[in-house]
């Protein structure tokens, strides 16, 4: 519903103009109500680009003003360096303009050392995340990407009881999981001795894999806010094109760059578009982007309030065709994971 201001509202901070025309959100059962966009700071470090501390700070300040109220971080962005930006840059913004969400799970590059899900690493993740975030308490803590644990059992009997504790101690307030398979996901939210309060899947409600909404009537039964991430499938949806760390079947990229090209020639950002379809779609409370500069965020924005065009449409609607008669595969489960196992076993 737009028109409404949330409880994150600030008189002087927001542009109440802009936020009016916000639309928000229940996130399941937490009370919250959160923005149909929300910001996305995995882009914050050197995974994606050279950090420009100042661009980030007037992007999330734009997105903020403007009634973006939920901001999504993790350690493993970086290494840490997502949440130390972050944590430099929200010091000049009120807390209550804000709801962030931070993960515990997954940490490092180096392959040996990227995954840890037991108590003690998650206990000590939550407070160097808080650290560098330089708050008091963060309002989600996500455990990251599950499905790379030796066991869901871990994750079910270890790291999600230990979140709970997190929770009750003031350092979060609610909690939840996150991953790129979904089966993974439902089997936690069903099996979890824990109340779970959200989830986030990312890259599975996009242009050319619509897999979530399966799983969208079980998330609602019990009633989670859901978190629709890298709707532009981590880059291969945009102009710009995937990094050359994207794990995508050749065919799916090959599919992706003839749309790509396609938009190029008819002088249309294909990320616009990705971006415009997934927000249609029912069923996510809020479409997590990616955002490091007022272009990106201005961007957004225009997609959500204004639409797209006739002439982007008429382009939508040639890439929605190619991307269906083209590619049959929809996405690139198992294969991260198998890749990791296997380097997990050399020397």
């Amino acid at each position: 519903m737009s028109g409404i201001l949330p409880e994150t509202f600030v008189p002087g901070f927001h542009d109440e103009e802009q936020a009016r025309k916000m639309t928000y959100s229940d996130f399941g059962g937490t009370g919250l109500k959160v923005s149909k966009i929300a910001f996305g700071t995995g882009v914050f470090c050197y995974a994606y680009n050279d950090v420009d501390i100042e661009k980030c700070r007037q992007a999330l300040v734009r997105a903020l003003k403007s009634g973006v109220n939920y901001i999504d971080t993790a350690p493993y962005y970086g290494h840490g360096e997502s949440e130390e930006v972050l944590g430099t840059i929200l010091q000049g913004i009120p807390r209550k303009a804000y709801y962030i969400a931070t993960k515990v799970g997954r940490y490092e590059k180096e392959i040996k050392r990227q995954f840890d899900f037991g108590a003690e690493k998650t206990r000590q993740s939550i407070d160097d995340s808080l650290r560098r975030l330089k708050l008091d308490y963060v309002d989600i803590l996500q455990v990251h990407d599950v499905e790379f644990a030796p066991s869901l059992d871990i994750v079910l009997k270890e790291t999600l009881p230990t979140v709970r504790e997190i929770i009750k101690s003031g350092k979060a307030r609610f909690m939840g999981i996150t991953g790129y398979p979904i089966k993974p996901l439902a089997e936690c939210v069903q099996k979890s001795s824990v109340k779970l309060d959200m989830v986030l899947s990312y890259a599975r409600l996009t242009m050319f894999d619509d897999s979530l909404n399966e799983f969208l009537p079980l998330f609602k039964k019990y009633n989670l806010g859901i978190v629709n991430a890298a709707v532009n499938g981590l880059g291969l949806l945009t102009n710009l094109g995937e990094r050359d760390w994207h794990v995508a079947t050749q065919t799916i990229k090959n599919v992706c760059a003839a749309a790509r090209k396609l938009c190029i020639e008819n002088n249309v950002e294909l990320g616009n578009l990705a971006v415009w379809h997934s927000i249609q779609q029912p069923g996510p409370d809020t479409t997590l982007i990616g955002m490091d500069s007022v272009q990106v965020v201005d961007y957004n924005l225009k997609v959500l309030q204004q639409g797209l065009t006739q002439h982007e449409l008429n382009v939508y609607n040639l890439v929605m065709n190619m991307l269906k008669t083209k590619l049959q595969e929809k996405h690139w489960e198992g294969y991260e994971v198998e890749k990791y196992w296997e380097l997990m076993q050399k020397d």
